[in-house]
Parts: structure tokens; C-alpha cells; sequence
């Protein structure tokens, strides 16, 4: 899996955060608290989840504390249940109850998404379709949000608009139609590049596979329409799903033939779990 603690961005987007919450001086936990005094904190699940962003917590309480000892009880993916601890800290204090709230911000959201993601996976069961996320992602958090869809058990989309070519409807009523856009587009990129086409309707569908696009995205179709297209298409080119699918929906676009079910939601509309940091000692 995608390490995304490696990621210079991330590392620019924790810093960043810390910057954000402590600015000019962290102006309570100075004047309470020794430098030098030392302690011990748990962090805690306060709800069932899907861990995400253990390693990005760790790396907030590191920015302020090059010593700290940072135990993880849990890894990524793992589940955890209400009340239980998920991991143990040891350190000077004053860098701990500074770096608390960053740390809790990613750890919140990620695990979050994952969580989130986890209960799509659920439904789906063993079903061969392939569930993806989109660019529907909080801006600078991307890497760290599709980062946790995989923990969750999903799949990423396109990163960006630099590592696909995704021909959407915009682009086919400048350009002049979906034809032509594929051709165009084919004499422009390696023959490495897949190309996918977003069509709503079947005439476009249609056209799209006669011009040899690889993935056919059906936007915003109607179950009868999404069955008659999967039968058009015949596997001569994957099929996606996209536009406002809901978890109920999940099986029965699944037992309709389609190969890519494509969320946003499972981003955007995933909400913060709730973790809390305890001083013990």
C-alpha cells in the first residue's frame, strides 16, 4: 500500500497544520507547563472505526518532540472499538498537548474515510466490481484522503488530471464531440494511456465504443439505461458508474454488469471519527 508519510506534500501539509494551530506560541500550555517536564498519554477510540493516519499522528508529535516515544497499539486498517486504546505516548508534555489537536484533526479524518469506505466494502461483499473514489477531495489533503479510501478497502481514481485521460462532458461539447475527442486525444498520448469518456446517454455510448474508448463512464443514468449500455458494450471496454450512487444502490449496479462504481462521497460526505488524547501520567 501507498506509504503517504513519504510524501514531501505531506510533510509540507503537517507542518502547515502545526503553523495553523500554534502560530506565534502555543500561549497556555507556556505558561502552565515546564519545557522539561515529562509525562504520558493515550490515545483513545471513542467510537467503533477503521484506523487510518497512525503514522501521520506520529509524525505531528515528532515535529515538536524529536524524542517522543510513540507506541502504536494498532496499524492502519485494523478495527478498533469504542474505548480502546489505540496507541501509547511518552514525552515531554509541552509538545504533546501542542501537537493534540493536529495530530487528532488527521487521525479523525482519515480514519474517518476509512471507516466510512469500510461500511461500501461491507455491502458489496465479494462482488467482482471495483469501487473507486474521485477527485472530490479536500484541497492539499488528496494524497492523505485516497490514502485512507485504500485503507478502507476501496480503490483510487485518477490521482490528478496529469495521470488519466478522462474525456467529460465539458471537454466533448468544446472539443465537438465524442468521437472526435477520442480520435484526437488517441494521436496525442502514448498508447500506453487508457482512455476513458464520460457519456448520459446510449447514442453516445454507442459512438464511444465504435471510436475504441477503454472505459465508458456512464454518468447519471438510470438502472434500465446502465443495464441496456453494459449490454451494448459487451466487455469490449470496462464500464464505469458514476453521478449520485448511494450505498442502496451498491448491489444492484453491481448485478447489473458494471465493472467501476465511482463515489465521491466516499470523501467528501465521510465525516470525522471521534478519538480523543489523555494524559496518564
Amino acid at each position: 500500500m501507498f506509504d503517504p508519510i513519504q510524501s514531501q506534500s505531506v510533510y509540507s501539509l503537517i507542518q502547515a497544520a502545526l503553523n495553523e494551530d500554534i502560530g506565534s506560541g502555543d500561549i497556555t500550555t507556556d505558561n502552565l507547563i515546564s519545557r522539561d517536564k515529562t509525562g504520558e498519554c493515550v490515545l483513545v477510540a471513542k467510537e467503533p472505526l477503521v484506523l487510518a493516519g497512525m503514522e501521520i499522528a506520529q509524525e505531528v508529535f515528532r515535529r515538536l518532540d524529536a524524542n517522543v516515544q510513540f507506541k502504536a497499539a494498532l496499524a492502519d486498517g485494523d478495527r478498533a472499538n469504542s474505548g480502546e486504546i489505540l496507541a501509547e505516548i511518552h514525552g515531554r508534555l509541552a509538545p504533546l498537548l501542542k501537537a493534540e489537536r493536529t495530530a487528532l484533526n488527521f487521525l479523525q479524518r482519515l480514519s474517518g474515510i476509512a471507516t466510512h469506505v469500510a461500511g461500501y466494502v461491507r455491502l458489496l461483499g465479494e462482488k467482482q466490481v471495483r469501487l473507486v473514489d474521485t477527485r472530490k477531495t479536500t484541497p492539499g489533503w488528496r494524497i492523505l484522503e485516497k490514502y485512507a479510501v485504500r485503507v478502507g478497502g476501496g480503490f483510487n481514481h485518477r490521482m490528478g488530471l496529469y495521470d488519466g485521460v478522462l474525456i467529460k462532458d465539458n471537454h466533448i461539447a468544446a472539443f465537438g464531440g465524442v468521437a472526435k475527442s477520442i480520435a484526437h486525444i488517441r494521436k496525442h498520448v502514448s498508447h500506453l494511456v487508457k482512455i476513458e469518456v464520460e457519456v448520459s446517454n446510449l447514442e453516445d455510448v454507442s459512438e464511444a465504443l465504435a471510436a475504441g474508448a477503454d472505459v465508458i463512464m456512464l454518468d447519471n443514468m438510470p438502472l434500465e439505461k446502465i443495464r441496456a449500455a453494459v449490454d451494448m458494450i459487451q466487455h469490449d471496454a470496462l464500464v464505469e458508474v458514476s453521478g449520485n450512487v448511494t450505498k442502496a444502490d451498491l448491489l444492484e449496479l453491481s448485478h447489473a454488469g458494471v465493472d467501476i462504481i465511482s463515489i465521491g462521497a466516499l470523501t467528501h460526505a465521510a465525516r470525522s471519527v471521534d478519538i480523543s488524547m489523555r494524559i496518564t501520567v
